[in-house]
């Protein structure tokens, strides 16, 4: 019982930082020019057209009335219904969310993999030529911008992989085996993108923690007793050396949506990222609500699965 009143407190505050961040983006969209009505939909509709479309959207409301009906439609589950296409922003973001994740999630495994590899060898050969090496490269691909490293891939794949978008329209009832490959043919110019902008990061942090956990004196005695270094790695070192990666990877899955605005408008992938640039457009408030809202759930459930996964890579932290 004692143990899982942390875990209760951790919810509970987490419920009140969603609902904070949800009152504050409220105010927070409608302190840019303009409305949907007057600037974002419908430019220069005329004032019929335009308080019609103000009755319509409820923003002829004063704010707080405004603000009581989203609330009230939050405590239902409900995100309300986008401006620009009248669907329930909830299924727009599902579709965008899906086409998100199918991008991130191979480009995180990717880099994560890659920096797992070369960070551990660098730090195990830390000084020598190889590490220098290592090391430069992971420091380029931290410092490239996106949009610039995804436009040198595509102009370097230009006619082997697709230039962009998540599937050809053209394949449509051409079977499930085209269909899936003409997509994975999509994915993988994004995906590669994707995964070099957060390697750097990942491979400089786990290096600079291994060199240090290799330096313990825990390590110094391992050696001693003559263990492997096979077995030093993976017993002793690279399990603490992997706290401070584990954070980094809450943060980037909690802040995705900065990186993958970049990645998603060079290749015009329908995803996420896409759909907030177009409600910032539309001034879709609706849709914007719904979007940062959920970019704060997953915000705050990254940094509770990390504190659970400190929790089992060091048992210091449980104390």
């Amino acid at each position: 019982m004692t143990a899982l009143l942390p875990l209760t407190r951790r919810l509970a505050a987490a419920v009140v930082v969603t609902l904070a961040v949800a009152v504050g983006n409220f105010f927070l969209f409608r302190l840019a020019p303009g409305n949907a009505a007057n600037l974002g939909l419908v430019p220069n509709a005329s004032p019929e057209l335009r308080a019609s479309l103000e009755h319509q959207f409820g923003l002829d409301q004063s704010t707080a009335t405004q603000l009581q009906a989203y609330l009230i439609q939050l405590a239902h589950g409900n995100l309300g219904v986008s401006f620009a296409n009248r669907r329930p922003v909830a299924d727009n973001l599902w579709t965008a969310l899906l086409n998100t994740l199918a991008m991130v999630v191979p480009g995180l495994i990717l880099a994560l993999v890659l920096a797992l590899i070369t960070g551990v060898y660098a730090a195990w050969r830390r000084g020598s030529v190889s590490d220098h090496a290592l090391r430069a490269v992971a420091l380029t691909m931290f410092a490239i911008p996106g949009q610039w490293l995804g436009m040198v891939l595509l102009y370097g794949a230009r006619g082997h992989l697709p230039a962009g978008g998540i599937s050809d329209p053209f394949l449509v009832g051409t079977g499930f085996q085209a269909e899936l490959a003409d997509r994975l043919q999509h994915m993988v110019l994004p995906c590669l993108t994707y995964a070099l902008i957060v390697y750097g990061a990942f491979m400089i942090v786990l290096r600079t923690s291994l060199v240090e956990t290799l330096s313990e004196g825990y390590i110094l005695a391992a050696k001693a007793r003559g263990l492997s270094n096979r077995v030093i790695l993976r017993r002793h070192a690279l399990r603490n050396a992997l706290l401070p990666l584990v954070t980094l990877i809450g943060l980037t899955i909690g802040t995705m949506v900065a990186g993958v605005i970049l990645v998603e408008s060079v290749f015009s992938w329908p995803g996420l990222g896409e759909a907030i640039y177009d409600a910032v457009n539309a001034r879709d408030y609706p849709m914007l609500q719904g979007a940062f809202l959920l970019l704060t759930v997953v915000v705050v459930l990254s940094n509770l699965v990390v504190d659970m996964t400190y929790s089992y890579l060091d048992p210091r932290v449980r104390l």
